[in-house]
């Protein structure tokens, strides 16, 4: 006999009061399952909801930071910008660095016009420089107060004493362009 059969022998033999009571409980246990199993659905979607969020969240902290380091990267640029004079140029700044080599040519040349700043750009060119004064050189052209490109930078050894370079720059001011904000 299988277990069909007693279940079903085991229903008949019961009076039609107690047939009813077993029919409302087991209506009454697939009702609770069906509601457990919504529940447990909505449980596991929201935890999918707070998942993803919490990964947004992470990612717009990173964002964050990253507006915040480029505002003040742009505000530097701005200050820097700001601390431009009509009369500079390249040439000047350069001989404000206070490093001479045995030589020094500037020849300036033409500027362009990109996106709101005009470039006032020239050729340096200094010989017998050590090669500490041409990374000083360089870094105080692109760290200082105003702000100066280095576009190109050549350097070569000097036949006559090898611990010598000859350093040729193309350097371009950047200044704001008439009616640029």
């Amino acid at each position: 006999m299988t277990a069909l059969n007693r279940i079903r022998d085991a229903y008949g033999a019961m009076d039609s009061q107690t047939r009813l009571r077993c029919g409302y409980a087991l209506i009454a246990l697939l009702a609770l399952a069906v509601a457990f199993s919504a529940i447990y659905d909505r449980i596991a979607l929201l935890e999918k909801k707070r998942i993803r969020r919490e990964a947004d969240l992470v990612e717009m902290m990173g964002l964050k930071n990253n507006i915040h380091d480029v505002r003040a990267v742009s505000q530097r640029f701005t200050n820097r910008l700001a601390a431009t004079r009509g009369d500079e140029t390249p040439a000047k700044i350069v001989e404000e660095t206070g490093i001479k080599g045995k030589s020094t040519r500037v020849t300036p040349m033409k500027g362009e016009e990109r996106g709101g700043f005009l470039e006032d750009a020239a050729e340096v060119k200094i010989e017998g420089l050590t090669a500490n004064e041409a990374v000083n050189l360089l870094h105080r052209l692109e760290k200082g107060t105003r702000p100066v490109i280095v576009k190109k930078a050549l350097l070569r050894t000097r036949f006559d004493d090898p611990s010598r370079l000859d350093l040729t720059l193309t350097v371009a001011l950047l200044r704001q362009a008439p009616g640029a904000r």
